[in-house]
């Protein structure tokens, strides 16, 4: 089970992010700035910047994540976002004890005998593993022999430039299940930090009207009022 906890954020993002557009207009420097932001300015600003694209004034806002119960191959795919600082749980130095945690595929869980196959190469490879370290080979050398689904934890911080570029991809109905579900619980807890700021955020079917996806389209852009498909090239 996927457990995502807001560690911390920057105090006040959404009224940051304000001052921090209004200073590119502004005489007066952003700690007066400040003092002057009203609910009404702050929505209109965020939403003009959100939706005209222009969002690196909302890099100066930081969200920080713990995050646990993913697999290796769910991290794999999430370090690929590359605006972005990672801290995650070392095979090297952690061995893989007895309570040996480890991911399985919806797919696999509702298949009987795909689930047999999947747990019985699990608890081999867990074997292998305690058998290297018993043989004194080190922790560093006999992970090689681990599986993609033994589960992880990591540490995340994003901006909300970040952010927003993580959950358009991976909200997508294209996107793996596991780092889609992972993103789906992100943004329920940055929603909370900052209302204002992600109630645009999502799959571009959704915030453009357009599916990027071309002939590899899910075709969940055809249920939205409005949405079309196209190609980038």
């Amino acid at each position: 089970m996927i457990k995502v906890k807001l560690l911390s954020y920057t105090k006040n993002p959404e009224e940051t992010c304000v001052a921090a557009i209004r200073q590119c207009y502004s005489e007066i420097g952003a700690s007066e700035i400040h003092k002057n932001i009203t609910n009404s300015l702050k929505k209109r600003l965020l939403k003009q910047v959100i939706t005209s694209g222009h969002t690196s004034t909302l890099e100066h806002a930081g969200f920080t994540f713990a995050i646990e119960g993913i697999s290796r191959a769910c991290t794999h795919q999430l370090v690929r976002h590359r605006i972005a600082s990672y801290s995650q749980q070392s095979q090297r130095y952690v061995q893989a004890g007895k309570n040996f945690k480890y991911i399985i595929p919806p797919a696999i869980k509702n298949n009987v005998r795909a689930l047999k196959i999947f747990k019985a190469n699990i608890q081999l490879s867990k074997k292998a593993y305690d058998n290297l370290i018993n043989l004194g080979i080190q922790r560093e050398d006999a992970r090689f022999i681990l599986t993609n689904a033994a589960e992880s934890k990591i540490v995340v911080t994003m901006n909300v430039r970040s952010l927003f570029n993580f959950f358009e991809k991976r909200l997508c109905h294209r996107a793996q299940w596991e780092i889609r579900k992972l993103a789906q619980l992100m943004l329920n807890e940055v929603k909370k930090a900052a209302p204002n700021i992600f109630q645009y955020i999502g799959p571009t079917c959704q915030t453009q009207k357009i599916c990027w996806e071309n002939k590899l389209s899910c075709g969940f852009y055809k249920s939205i009022t409005g949405a079309e498909l196209k190609s980038r090239c």
